[in-house]
């Protein structure tokens, strides 16, 4: 069972490696800066279930990962960081629209958080629009926050969600 999850683990990692090769910016890190211990580190830190990370897989591979991880200081522990990566093959499939449903439906059903927060590069203008069907608003824009390799730069756009909760 270990040697699965470190494979599954190290497939995870490369999957993001090749999309930062693929398309510069679309996510910050750098492949060398992307490890397979920080996906170990995410993914048991949210098996307490104060969060959630979620794998899409098609024949037994992973297509995509997605989490929602609390803030780590008490006083932000209601909001929940949305991270989401679809890997380079099966784009425009529906697997991003899939993950982020369902831990939407958690972050509603089985979470005591009260808003989900994420940050988008501005020129992905597919996600931006998928993070609007779902709710999301624009919150604001960090001008030129991501330096590509060919030295332009670009905008993030944070945008967050408000769960409904009764009290």
């Amino acid at each position: 069972a270990d040697q699965a999850a470190s494979e599954i683990l190290i497939a995870l990692c490369e999957a993001e490696r090749e999309v930062v090769r693929a398309r510069d910016g679309l996510l910050v890190p750098e492949p060398d800066e992307l490890l397979a211990d920080a996906f170990r580190t995410k993914i048991e830190a949210l098996s307490n279930g104060s969060g959630k990370y979620l794998i899409a897989e098609i024949a037994g591979n992973a297509v995509a990962n997605a989490s929602l991880a609390p803030m780590g200081l008490r006083k932000l522990s209601q909001v929940l960081r949305l991270d989401m990566c679809v890997h380079l093959g099966p784009w425009h499939q529906g697997h991003g629209r899939a993950l982020l449903g369902s831990l939407l439906h958690w972050a509603h059903t089985d979470s005591t958080a009260c808003k989900v927060e994420l940050l988008v590069r501005a020129e992905n203008l597919r996600a931006v629009a998928l993070y609007h069907t779902h709710g999301f608003a624009e919150e604001g824009r960090m001008r030129d926050r991501a330096r590509l390799r060919d030295g332009r730069f670009i905008d993030d756009i944070n945008m967050a969600l408000f769960l409904q909760r009764d009290v």
